[in-house]
This record gives C-alpha cells, sequence and structure tokens, in this order.
C-alpha cells in the first residue's frame, strides 16, 4: 500500500508539473477568453491515457507498479477536470453561455475521441 501511494504520488507530481508548463506555454501562445490551457491539458492527458492503456494491452503488461505510476499518477495530476467544472461555471456565472457551451461539448467529445484514438495508434 505505501508502495502504491509513493507511486501514484510521484507520478502525479510530475503530471502536475507538466500540467503547470502546459498552461504556461498555451496561455502564452494562445491567450482567449476559452479556457484554452486546461483544454489541451485534458485533450493531451486523455491521448496520453489512450496511449498507455493501449500499450498495456497490446503488450499485455500486467504490472501494475506502471499502472499506478503512469496512469493513475501521471495522468492523474495532468488532466483537470475539476478545473474544467470550476471555469465551466466562472463562463456561466459571467454570462459566456455560448463559450461555455462550446467549451463543454468539445472537451468532452475530442477527449472521448483523443482516448479512442491514442488507443488506435497502439493497434497499428
Amino acid at each position: 500500500m505505501v508502495r502504491t501511494i509513493f507511486l501514484v504520488g510521484i507520478g502525479g507530481a510530475v503530471g502536475s508539473i507538466c500540467r503547470y508548463l502546459t498552461a504556461v506555454f498555451v496561455s502564452k501562445h494562445y491567450p482567449s477568453t476559452f479556457p484554452a490551457a486546461t483544454f489541451a491539458a485534458n485533450i493531451l492527458g486523455c491521448l496520453v491515457i489512450g496511449i498507455l492503456l493501449g500499450l498495456f494491452e497490446r503488450q499485455h503488461l500486467v504490472n501494475t507498479d506502471l499502472k499506478f505510476l503512469l496512469i493513475t499518477g501521471f495522468c492523474g495530476g495532468y488532466t483537470t477536470f475539476s478545473t474544467f467544472s470550476s471555469e465551466n461555471l466562472a463562463l456561466l456565472h459571467a454570462g459566456n453561455y455560448i463559450t461555455a457551451l462550446t467549451y463543454m461539448l468539445t472537451s468532452v467529445l475530442t477527449g472521448v475521441l483523443a482516448v479512442w484514438a491514442g488507443i488506435m495508434v497502439t493497434k497499428m
């Protein structure tokens, strides 16, 4: 149990740092009222988790340590759907209904598509 907590914690820390760096990069290069930084982190996180899931399945890997480190830890630390929810609430409170709806729909639909694409990449 302690080993698992350590692995998830290390992966989560690295994922959180990468998420922050993604936000800095996207915010600097693509300033907008649309929450592009969180959108990018969520979609990239979905793609990464899809690739990891596909690789684990394709290679028949049952290494639970790697799953805890990379999927639960890293991807869990990197993706930020709680921030996603809070940003949508802020957009709605500000009266930006179209932006909020666009953000919600594109995040969810593109996220599901990115997980599928990640899995498909591993099957090539």
